[in-house]
């Protein structure tokens, strides 16, 4: 099985609040999945989420890929009672309605982040000429979904929208924060596909530098959930809780290899004009001939008053 997905930064395995579950779910319950980090999900026009492809078959989107691996006998939630089941259900549900909104606002539609974080971040990991439409066309998307879900009656614009959206965001944030409590995990001491919805959503919030707090700020007053955030980086993600991801750094190397190549071309180019310039006939260096005054009767005198 080879799982697609978007790349990571920010110590996370990926930016993308999806990826992130399929690729926490799948180390909860020891997946064999091929990781294959990619720019932008060529196999997919009809999205830029998580692909699972098995042989013949391609799952796109979070929910469907953790159905399928639950098919295939790899079950994080054997361990839930029918009762806690339908909190799983229930809880994904409220995630979906009233946190992500605010996580699409955030990264998507605001104007101080979007421009500054995330239409640079995405524009840099997708090739040309896809990278002058690809950001733009998921922050459009990002605002439609956000007045669809959120612009009734008598709200209808982002700025109307926008308060209500962080009002719902923020409760949701404690909601999950007084459900957690003190343990480690939603349903006990295992972690089940809600925890894996909760970090995949929680995650880029916590971590990614945005130049405006004003959710992460929120999030970061309620140390047991960024405590569970840093607890599943550290226990499942140990190649990124510490650094950047493999897919970053191959980045860095690769611009770090290009600029020595620049920089080896400019000194090779400076080099030759030097050469060219000493070897030009106008600018030989020419012999100065020395003159020397003729000594006076003066200068005869003194110079006798040196020799001992």
């Amino acid at each position: 099985m080879e799982l697609r997905f978007w790349g990571g930064d920010w110590g996370l395995p990926s930016v993308h609040p999806e990826s992130l579950v399929v690729l926490a779910y799948a180390r909860f319950v020891g997946a064999p999945l091929k990781l294959n980090p990619v720019d932008y999900t060529w196999a997919s026009l009809q999205g830029f989420g998580p692909i699972l492809i098995s042989k013949d078959e391609v799952t796109t989107q979070a929910a469907n890929i953790l159905n399928f691996l639950r098919k295939q006998k790899y079950n994080a939630d054997y361990v839930l009672s029918a009762r806690e089941g339908s909190d799983t259900l229930a809880y994904i549900a409220l995630l979906e309605e009233k946190l992500l909104p605010a996580m699409l606002h955030t990264f998507w539609v605001d104007a101080e982040n979007y421009s500054s974080l995330t239409r640079p971040w995405y524009s840099s990991h997708t090739p040309f000429p896809l990278r002058y439409y690809l950001p733009g066309k998921m922050s459009r998307e990002a605002s439609n979904r956000i007045l669809v879900t959120k612009g009734q009656p008598p709200l209808y614009s982002l700025n109307e929208v926008e308060a209500q959206v962080y009002k719902d965001a923020k409760e949701c944030l404690n909601l999950l924060s007084n459900r957690l409590a003190a343990s480690h995990y939603f349903f006990g001491e295992i972690p089940t596909s809600l925890d894996a919805f909760v970090f995949g959503f929680l995650a880029p919030l916590y971590k990614a530098h945005l130049p405006k707090i004003h959710l992460q700020e929120h999030l970061k007053q309620l140390p047991n959930l960024c405590e569970f955030c840093d607890r599943i980086l550290g226990a499942y993600f140990t190649e990124n809780a510490e650094g950047s991801s493999p897919a970053g750094q191959e980045a860095i190397d690769a611009n770090l290899q290009k600029l020595t190549q620049l920089v080896n071309q400019e000194s090779n180019l400076i080099e030759k004009m030097d050469d060219n310039l000493r070897r030009s006939p106008q600018n030989r260096p020419r012999t100065l001939t020395t003159l020397h005054p003729p000594a006076s009767s003066a200068d005869r005198d003194s110079s006798q008053f040196l020799k001992p």
